[in-house]
């Protein structure tokens, strides 16, 4: 999981969005006054993942205010403008999301995350995609497995939510920050059809 650094002015983030692109995308120049795909890709290290792209996007504008961030938006070409409309992040407290976080769906919480250290205090299972050549099948495995597993919780609720971000990352500090990912099914048992909780599978986070 990444930390992002907002930037700090408009000026800032758009001499640094509007910056040409990596050196193959010829048709895209820097400082035209357009922010294309490719040149938001490059600032986000990012290369095919639009949905990543743009929640990337949302947190490293998120402290600058309303006016400033529409100017930001409004100097995205016509196709990623597209994009960031369909993928723009749903802000929700962690105990709104599990009956208002729509599934697959970038998101963001705002909360102090606890990492959930033992095997034996929680149960959960995802869907794997294994790849053998041009088949692809799904496995179901513990999501502790593959993910470290954090409860997150709001100042206003006791009630908690699930976040998880791949093993051997930088822990999340145990205090109040914004967590970005995607939100996704989680299945109590393997034999459960139609998953009964979600989870965020978190890609990045800012103090």
């Amino acid at each position: 999981m990444n930390k992002i650094e907002p930037y700090k002015s408009t000026i800032e983030a758009i001499s640094t969005l509007d910056n040409g692109g990596r050196f193959y995308n010829i048709l895209t120049k820097a400082d035209d006054g357009i922010i294309s795909k490719s040149e938001l890709g490059k600032v986000g290290g990012i290369f095919y993942d639009k949905q990543q792209m743009i929640l990337f996007l949302e947190l490293s504008i998120s402290n600058l205010d309303t006016e400033q961030q529409n100017s930001i938006i409004s100097k995205l070409d016509e196709n990623l403008k597209m994009v960031y409309t369909k993928y723009k992040p749903i802000e929700l407290l962690p105990s709104e999301a599990q009956n208002k976080g729509i599934l697959a769906s970038n998101t963001i919480l705002t909360g102090v995350p606890k990492l959930t250290e033992s095997k034996t205090n929680f149960i959960g299972f995802i869907m794997i995609p294994i790849v053998s050549g041009k088949v692809t099948t799904f496995s179901m495995v513990p999501i502790i497995d593959v993910y470290d597993v954090y409860e997150i919780r709001d100042e206003a609720h006791a009630q908690s939510f699930l976040i998880a971000h791949a093993k051997g990352t930088t822990k999340l500090p145990e205090k109040k920050i914004k967590v970005a990912g995607v939100l996704k099914e989680l299945k109590s048992d393997k034999k459960e059809k139609t998953a009964s909780k979600k989870f965020l599978e978190a890609l990045y986070y800012l103090d």
